[in-house]
């Protein structure tokens, strides 16, 4: 009997709220800035949000928290769908914070009405100034004492573009010297002369997050907001304007984001490898990000399996890229068909074998039986990996050398007999003979062999492009290194094959399918292939070898 899998603190809180009747069903919302694409952290809070919702019956909102125009644009706005949707899970809304400007504004002249708010001419050096420090509570600002009357027109010639950005501000009235320097009247609106991605130039104000924020909550009525650790400071204010406003009384919660190593998750850290062209893109296969991910070849429910081991956590930690890596590994070893690729190409030639003859061999296409099998044509000449074959063989060397016999996969044992070098002293052929009474599906030669290596038939390989990826950093944390951040990438986290040889049942492959190279790794066809030219990309290798090499 399989012991039940214990609540995680949100779990324990919904559960609270529904059997208190707080609650006839709770709606959580996820609520991304469209500002970038989304990382994998990102796909945490989704697989919270929406797991949360769908484990106790309720629904999920996406909300785009489309408050500043200057860096928001649509194409974000459909990635962030697209990864959604990708990672499996469907809102019950789609929905904008600029959906509610109109809402917004009249919940800030209510403030204003309530003497609870205050139009600010300080520039926001002087006003920074004047919000002192941790251990000393700040000063009022002279603007502070003007009439509700005064208030009232200036916001309104705020919102007419009456004033240039950064001339004036809208602030809460609280208390310059609370304890949380977050509650010392904290700006709710600034001017913004930009074009709105979806109110166009209707708005020339815009609320501050901390206030579009909580009042969307409360507008959707949102029972639970998750929200990150950093911002715990934030609740103070999320509940005092909810008190204030005396809307429905929406709850902020918080969790551990999720940290991970060999990589960085900021959105301004991401865009600055875009920008300056240390990756191809946001969904280059190194980045971070969903698409990134998805790209390279991830399956979505690697990453939910992975989102679900790490558990919801109310303490900062880092996990370890490896956990991830094993979880796609995991779901790959069962859903990836297993085909042949050569990599690094020697030219194998079978002496005994029969000009012009072609035989189509039968393989698996993965570990049971349930996968099926598919015919791959064998002929005289092949390709085989450089690797397999040793001049002079190491002790235990169960592969290709001068004399030694070694199974080719799917089909024949084979005698190494000879081998061509050229000038340089590079092997460019091998010659070898074959055992007919050893064909892998009817072997009658009596003959064992403790190695089996992979091939490609010659006359029908097709040649692809292969992208070698691995981690974009060669340290565990690279945002807490000395110096620039960038200093610290990987050298070697793509390093491309212009010419591999493939089975020719790759020729149908799609973006979508996941491969098994045998003994190679793990990969995917690439967005970039055309009819005439295939580019496939190594997903993960087959074994961790990064925890090899910190140990050495």
């Amino acid at each position: 009997m399989s012991e039940e899998k214990s609540l995680n603190f949100l779990e324990e809180i919904v559960e609270a709220d529904l059997a208190a009747g707080k609650y006839s069903s709770i709606v959580t919302r996820f609520p991304p800035e469209p500002n970038g694409y989304l990382h994998i952290g990102h796909s945490k809070s989704i697989c919270l949000n929406f797991g949360l919702a769908k484990k106790y019956g309720g629904k999920t909102n996406l909300r785009f928290d489309d408050t500043n125009p200057v860096t928001e644009d649509t194409e974000y706005v459909e990635s962030i769908k697209d990864d959604i949707r990708w990672l499996g899970f469907n809102w019950a809304e789609e929905l904008y914070a600029s959906d509610y400007f109109d809402k917004l504004y009249e919940y800030a002249v209510t403030l204003i009405r309530k003497g609870l708010a205050y139009v600010d001419d300080s520039t926001s050096e002087e006003i920074a100034t004047l919000k002192g420090t941790p251990t000393e509570p700040g000063k009022d600002s002279v603007y502070r004492s003007r009439s509700v009357e005064e208030n009232l027109q200036l916001f309104s010639d705020m919102k007419a573009g009456k004033y240039k950005d950064g001339e004036k501000v809208l602030r809460a009235k609280i208390d310059m010297a609370h304890t949380n320097m977050l509650m010392r009247d904290p700006i709710i609106y600034r001017i913004k002369h930009a074009h709105h991605h979806r109110t166009g130039d209707k708005w020339c104000v815009y609320p501050m997050y901390d206030f579009a924020h909580g009042q969307s909550d409360s507008i959707e009525n949102i029972t639970h907001s998750i929200c990150t650790l950093e911002f715990i400071p934030h609740r103070e204010l999320y509940d005092w304007l909810i008190e204030k406003l005396e809307i429905f009384p929406s709850h902020q919660y918080e969790f551990a984001r999720l940290n991970m190593t060999y990589t960085v998750m900021s959105k301004r850290k991401l865009l600055q490898l875009v920008n300056e062209g240390f990756v191809n893109g946001w969904d280059d296969p190194r980045m971070p990000t969903i698409s990134g991910f998805r790209r390279k070849g991830y399956t979505a429910e690697s990453i939910r399996t992975f989102c679900d081991k790490i558990g919801v956590a109310k303490r900062e930690n880092f996990i370890d890229l490896s956990l991830l890596e094993f979880c796609l590994r995991e779901h790959l070893n069962k859903i990836a068909k297993r085909v042949m690729a050569v990599l690094d190409p020697v030219k194998l030639v079978i002496t005994n074998y029969e000009d012009g003859k072609t035989e189509m061999l039968n393989s698996e296409n993965g570990p049971d039986e349930s996968m099926g099998t598919r015919t791959i044509p064998f002929s005289k000449e092949l390709w085989i990996e450089r690797e397999d074959f040793m001049e002079v063989p190491a002790k235990k060397w169960f592969r290709l050398a001068p004399g030694a016999m070694v199974r080719l996969k799917s089909a024949y044992i084979i005698k190494c007999d000879a081998f061509i070098k050229d000038v340089n002293g590079n092997i460019t052929e091998l010659h070898c003979s074959y055992i007919p009474e050893s064909k892998s599906s009817n072997d009658t030669s009596g003959i064992s062999v403790k190695g089996t290596i992979h091939w490609v038939n010659i006359a029908t390989a097709l040649e692809a492009e292969v992208r070698m990826y691995d981690r974009l950093f060669k340290v565990e944390n690279p945002a807490s290194e000395e110096g620039d951040f960038k200093d610290f990438i990987n050298p070697h986290s793509l390093e491309i094959i212009q010419k591999a040889y493939l089975e020719p049942s790759l020729a149908t492959a799609a973006i979508e399918d996941r491969y098994q190279f045998i003994r190679k790794g793990y990969f995917c066809l690439d967005k970039d292939s055309t009819a005439n030219q295939l580019v496939f990309n190594r997903t993960v290798t087959l074994k961790d070898t990064w925890s090899k090499e910190a140990n050495k």
